[in-house]
């Protein structure tokens, strides 16, 4: 049974920095794109980060450019997003996801709340 469990949300005042971990069990984590996405309230799921198999390739989001870094550690089966700079917009409940080369994103956490006050 796969599971991603998401972890390192929070409250955070505007300017400030949270990193957001996600465990992942029952995959060959090494074989999956891993990454982030967020929803506010009131919006639809948005992308945010993503990172290839071995972490050579990263995608970011414009909104995040800059601000946030993906990365991933195989031999624990963790991927993590630092958030720097946080803005009050970044509020939403963040979750991971992974996917097979080629495919949409399969398997989902159930996600960490991001709060961040003005």
């Amino acid at each position: 049974q796969v599971q991603l469990v998401e972890s390192g949300g929070g409250l955070v005042q505007a300017g400030g920095s949270l990193r957001l971990s996600c465990a992942a069990s029952g995959l060959t984590f090494s074989r999956y794109n891993m990454g982030w996405f967020r929803q506010a309230p009131g919006k639809e799921r948005e992308f945010v980060a993503a990172i290839r198999l071995y972490g050579t390739i990263t995608d970011y989001a414009d909104s995040v450019k800059g601000r946030f870094t993906i990365s991933r550690e195989n031999a624990k089966n963790t991927v993590y997003l630092q958030m720097n700079t946080l803005k009050p917009e970044d509020t939403a409940i963040y979750y991971c996801a992974a996917g097979t080369p080629g495919s949409t994103y399969r398997y989902w956490g159930q996600g960490t709340q991001v709060t961040v006050s003005s």
